[in-house]
């Protein structure tokens, strides 16, 4: 096996094993996924800038199984210790600069999953994430039409997302939002906006939790828990696609494949960081909780709201606040 070495704003990184083969299939190795993540570090670090980040390492590239580190090694340059209901704890890596994030390539992570809050207000989500997740029988077209009717929805309700491929076989919106909500609020919020979409397309759109019950696409609004993790912008997927940010004019016409790995940088070259602006503003999630409560009350057209949201799902699972029910 071969080293390598680059250079990162100045800094030097060993690169280890360097022509180890990532992915299989495509015959990637371990440095063509460094040098993709160099070709777009801007953008990967602003995905996980700040935030508790898992390390899920495929040691032996993506035909394998990955394992999941919670705790980062003392080798990692920042470390935020999160207390979980079990008493335990664990220091999770914080990335903070362009070195952190070809540092998570060189142990071997192919994607990057950081939680939805920052280590500043860790227990308040800054994210809201909808994750449209297609059923096996969901064809690509109707994850984008879905895709569409939450951009409208998102409008209405005077929100501004950002879509980006999945890297696998959805799409994801990212919402920026201020720090003051509690988990249960934020996850609230993406049920009631769940439902809403699937008011709009009760054809195509699903918010039922029982995987029998489901049909077409999927809002995954239990995205928005604690400690949940989502591949972020730029993530390599072990498909060989990259979860890429894209314009909502892209949204109708891309492929799922138009975004492998190799290859990707001349679009960054070309587009730079299309999420670059996410960060501009935060908003609120106050229209989106009143019609939450419009919902539970029974107000709004469609199933009851489901009794079980919000009960505890097991103690190593679930992290109650004190607004939140015991």
């Amino acid at each position: 096996m071969t080293e390598a070495t680059v250079g990162i704003d100045g800094d030097e990184l060993t690169i280890t094993n360097a022509d180890k083969i990532m992915f299989p299939e495509r015959g990637w190795t371990k440095l063509d996924l460094v040098n993709h993540y160099l070709a777009c570090v801007d953008g990967a670090l602003a995905g996980v800038f700040g935030r508790p980040t898992m390390l899920k390492c495929f040691p032996r590239g993506v035909g394998e199984k990955p394992y999941y580190r919670k705790r980062a090694p003392k080798s990692a340059g920042e470390r935020y210790f999160v207390e979980f209901p079990s008493g335990r704890t664990a220091g999770y890596f914080v990335p903070r600069t362009p070195y952190d994030v070809i540092w998570m390539a060189q142990l071997n992570c192919v994607d990057l999953n950081p939680w939805p809050s920052r280590v500043e207000h860790v227990e308040n989500a800054d994210e809201f994430r909808i994750d449209l997740d297609p059923t096996p029988e969901a064809t690509w077209p109707e994850v984008q039409a879905v895709a569409m009717t939450v951009a409208e929805t998102l409008n209405d309700f005077g929100l501004n997302g950002y879509p980006k491929t999945s890297g696998s076989k959805g799409i994801h919106i990212y919402v920026r939002i201020e720090p003051v909500y509690s988990f249960l609020e934020v996850r609230k919020a993406a049920l009631a906006f769940g439902r809403e979409v699937e008011r709009r397309r009760p054809d195509i759109v699903t918010t039922q939790w029982r995987k029998e019950d489901r049909h077409g696409v999927f809002i995954d609004y239990n995205q928005n828990s604690r400690d949940r993790t989502i591949a972020s912008a730029y993530s390599v997927r072990p498909t060989g696609w990259v979860s890429t940010p894209l314009t909502w004019a892209e949204v109708p016409v891309v492929e799922l494949a138009d975004f492998p790995m190799v290859g990707f940088a001349a679009r960054y070259e070309r587009l730079g960081d299309v999420m670059a602006g996410i960060d501009d503003e935060a908003f609120s999630l106050g229209s989106l909780l009143d019609h939450a409560a419009r919902d539970m009350a029974g107000d709004l057209p469609g199933e009851p709201w489901p009794e079980s949201f919000g009960r505890p799902r097991g103690r190593r699972s679930w992290w109650p606040l004190p607004d939140e029910p015991q």
